[in-house]
């Protein structure tokens, strides 16, 4: 991209927003996610790829409104259930423009001019006005009560988070439901951080900043489409969370046989690749094919040429048999496990009401089956790195006690001697990675290292 058409790009702050323009791609997206069941960043690609005439701040703006109100959604309607008692009775769009005006007050937004730039008039005025007595009534409730609430947690999610963070839940939750910083990784095979952040700033990219705990990650301070970039293009860099990150680097991939083997799409896959300077055989297993696509693209763009991608199948003898090749081999085995996704609840803030105990139940019982399953392929010596992007305990903690019951040839290593002092003391006490945002900044994470036995 040239500078004159950069400039043409970037977003204009004097410009005001279209306020009507803007509410009803708010209210489009919104009813996708809340009263069609899609997901948020689906629904929100789906209705900004066809309102062709907002303008990039104006899309912004959908979007940031829009993961506002599902990150505070439960929050907002017992505000507004307390300030208008006939408000489950309102016309579903009147009920959304209220939610979307409510939630941009609890963000700090003049309630006057929410209450002009969302059309309403007489009693909805009246209805916002009253939003600070509803939430004093929120304050005085007991705690057990208020927390869910105040958190925009389901019951059942409150009461988890409650039982991990103790008297540190109400912070928890509370970083848990802002906005996510917007973190890139450095494609070392490419160059390192510092000369990553001199090939932005000459794409005119300046404000950023290098992550205080991963050596190779950066925050962009500025929202922008990375993606555009000819840096990204050429495959400087990744968009990866500073705690996927360091769970990467938990990995410590020497240049020998490396097994990603929950791939997916493939950002660790990448870093790994990168860790082992494109060097010996990293094997990326997935039972997806088209996130198998996706990483043989990602990483053809990357310029990896180490990783070599195989299908699976789910379960059953067939799995099994497809690992046999690599029984007792790998040096490394990295299971970046699918989980409940609670640790990325800024980022996918409707997951949390999709989420039910019975999905619970069903990730654990995968997520020893996996660990198991994928044990096999360590070498004596070798080590096996079990991770989530999970906060719970029982998705945790406690599939790593229920493996080692059952695998006395495995003991822990903690990740301090892997990370080194330095890192590790920053990273806080115990033998395992764990990450939140009120503690670390970062995404919420899970990793153990567990040893096998020579």
């Amino acid at each position: 991209m040239s500078r004159a058409q950069h400039e043409r790009a970037r977003p204009n702050p004097n410009r005001p927003l279209r306020e009507d323009l803007v509410l009803q791609a708010c209210l489009e997206a919104y009813g996708g996610v809340r009263r069609e069941g899609r997901l948020s960043d689906r629904a929100l690609e789906f209705v900004l790829r066809r309102k062709t005439a907002l303008y990039s701040t104006e899309r912004r703006a959908v979007a940031e409104r829009v993961y506002a109100l599902l990150r505070r959604q439960r929050t907002v309607d017992f505000l507004l259930e307390k300030s208008h008692r006939k408000f489950d009775a309102l016309d579903p769009t009147r009920q959304d423009v209220m939610r979307l005006a409510a939630s941009r007050i609890l963000h700090g937004e003049d309630p006057t001019y929410v209450a002009r730039s969302s059309g309403l008039t007489g009693p909805d005025v009246s209805v916002l006005d009253r939003l600070p007595d509803a939430a004093a009534e929120l304050d005085g409730l007991p705690e057990a009560k208020r927390f869910p609430i105040a958190a925009s947690l389901p019951d059942f999610l409150a009461d988890r988070f409650r039982a991990v963070f103790g008297k540190d839940a109400a912070r928890a939750a509370e970083a848990m439901n802002e906005r996510a910083p917007l973190i890139v990784r450095a494609n070392t095979l490419k160059g390192d951080r510092a000369q990553l952040q001199e090939r932005l700033a000459a794409e005119d990219v300046e404000s950023t900043k290098p992550t205080t705990l991963s050596p190779f990650g950066l925050v962009m301070e500025t929202r922008l489409n990375l993606f555009s970039l000819q840096d990204f293009k050429d495959g400087g860099f990744e968009i990866q969370d500073e705690g996927s990150q360091l769970l990467g680097m938990l990995v410590d991939a020497p240049p020998t046989r490396v097994v990603d083997a929950c791939a997916g799409a493939g950002g660790k896959t990448l870093q790994l690749a990168a860790q082992m300077k494109n060097r010996g055989d990293l094997h990326a297993l997935d039972v997806d094919e088209g996130r198998m696509e996706d990483l043989r693209k990602r990483a053809r763009r990357a310029g990896v040429h180490n990783v070599r991608t195989q299908l699976i199948p789910h379960e059953g003898p067939d799995a099994d048999a497809a690992l046999t090749p690599l029984k007792g081999l790998a040096d490394r085995v990295l299971v970046d496990a699918p989980c409940s996704g609670t640790g990325t609840f800024r980022r996918k803030p409707d997951a949390r009401y999709r989420l039910t105990p019975e999905d619970l139940e069903m990730h654990v019982g995968r997520q020893k089956a996996l660990l198991a399953r994928f044990a096999m392929l360590v070498k004596p010596g070798g080590r096996l790195i079990y991770g989530t992007c999970s906060v719970l305990r029982e998705e945790n903690e406690e599939v790593v006690e229920d493996f080692l019951s059952k695998h006395p040839d495995f003991s822990v290593r903690p990740v301090a001697e892997v990370l080194g002092a330095e890192l590790g003391a920053k990273l806080g006490p115990g033998p395992f990675l764990r990450l939140a945002p009120h503690t670390h900044g970062t995404d919420g994470f899970f990793g153990a290292v567990l040893v096998k036995a020579k």
